[in-house]
């Protein structure tokens, strides 16, 4: 079984009417760079359909993408720019900022002076790099559902250590006992649970839900 991690990511399309897409005009060549969310090749390929769509009449498309919360899934294309000189760029981009589920695309509109080797890469990395830091982005966490039931007299304690903690909350339930649910990340389970079995003297009773992921924002 594959062991859950936390990954970062961008939260969706660099936002429309905002800096979408970031412009960068080097030589007269000008680049246009997308970034997008997405989790599997289909989703890419469909947008990619809909920015060659609009630029139609771009010379070049080079795009890469990384994929899945190991980003062991990685693909890029120079689109007809000399080989290694757009998508490795791009794709180098995405893998320094240490994001993955992230696309980017840059168009590229000739301006008439030949940029060299040297000159696209530089040109595609930073593009590619200007629209991935003007996107917002997320820490996604592992979490799974644990559930604290306790007895009345330990409310007060328990959730002072929730507190404390920072420990997310999903709810609590009021009957003959006391059903707190918490969403703890997947590897701090058994600190959450001993720290609330010496809290309560070992009268709290544990059994655990579903796993789940939460976005943290990041700045």
């Amino acid at each position: 079984m594959t062991a859950e991690r936390a990954y970062t990511t961008i939260t969706g399309e660099i936002p429309e009417g905002g800096v979408s897409p970031v412009s960068y005009e080097i030589q007269r060549s000008r680049f246009l760079a997308y970034a997008i969310h997405a989790e599997c090749e289909e989703d890419v390929r469909t947008w990619l359909q809909s920015i060659k769509k609009e630029h139609y009449e771009a010379r070049h498309i080079p795009y890469a993408m990384v994929l899945g919360a190991c980003a062991d899934r990685q693909r890029s294309s120079d689109d007809g720019e000399p080989g290694g000189t757009a998508g490795s760029p791009i794709l180098e981009a995405i893998k320094t900022r240490g994001v993955t589920n992230t696309a980017v695309a840059v168009v590229r509109y000739f301006g008439g002076i030949k940029l060299g080797a040297g000159g696209l890469i530089r040109a595609y990395a930073h593009a590619a790099g200007l629209g991935l830091d003007a996107a917002a982005k997320v820490r996604i966490m592992p979490l799974r559902t644990m559930y604290v039931q306790i007895d009345y007299d330990l409310l007060a304690a328990v959730e002072r250590y929730v507190r404390e903690a920072n420990v997310q909350t999903g709810g609590t339930d009021y009957a003959d006992a006391v059903m707190l649910t918490l969403l703890v990340p997947t590897g701090d389970i058994e600190l959450h649970q001993r720290a609330l079995t010496d809290l309560t003297a070992g009268r709290a009773r544990y059994r655990l839900g579903d796993r789940t992921y939460a976005a943290v924002p990041l700045a």
